[in-house]
């Protein structure tokens, strides 16, 4: 099974990118991960917001194959505690799919047809957060989850 992040445009700041590349260089022991991230469509001012989000939904989804479970990062998902997410994702590890596939929208969310072929949405708090500073925390999330069924201990409850 692999496991794919992809965002809507690129990292700008050093300190999220140093992060990133911390966390799933660690992840990268327990599953097999790819990050893709997509270009930012905010190319003019010519662009309203709904067609921004209906061009990189687009551009998400001619990144998704049909058997691809995708599970969209978004503030109207389920939220979970850690160990919660831990356990989703071993749910997800042990229902066949191939490729599971999250999504990170970019600063106006998601065009309907993203919504409409999402299989879950998942919320990483009811706060809002930039979507550079959401890779991070879904990063270190992610590696939680992964130490939480691997038994070691870098999460204390």
């Amino acid at each position: 099974m692999k496991f794919k992040l992809i965002c809507v445009g690129k990292t700008n700041f050093q300190f999220v990118q140093n992060g990133l590349d911390e966390y799933f260089n660690r992840v990268k022991k327990y599953i097999d991960f790819e990050l893709l991230c997509i270009p930012n469509t905010k190319i003019s001012n010519s662009l309203s917001i709904g067609e921004q989000n209906n061009l990189e939904g687009r551009l998400i989804l001619s990144n998704i194959e049909k058997s691809d479970m995708l599970i969209i990062l978004d503030d109207k998902g389920k939220q979970f505690s850690s160990v919660e997410f831990a356990t989703e994702l071993n749910k997800l590890m042990m229902s066949g799919k191939k490729q599971i596939v999250f999504v990170i929208g970019g600063a106006y969310g998601f065009s309907n047809d993203v919504y409409s072929r999402a299989n879950k949405l998942v919320s990483l708090s009811k706060m809002t957060f930039s979507h550079q500073i959401i890779r991070l925390l879904f990063a270190e999330q992610l590696y939680r989850a992964c130490t939480i069924l691997n038994n070691e201990a870098y999460h204390h409850e």
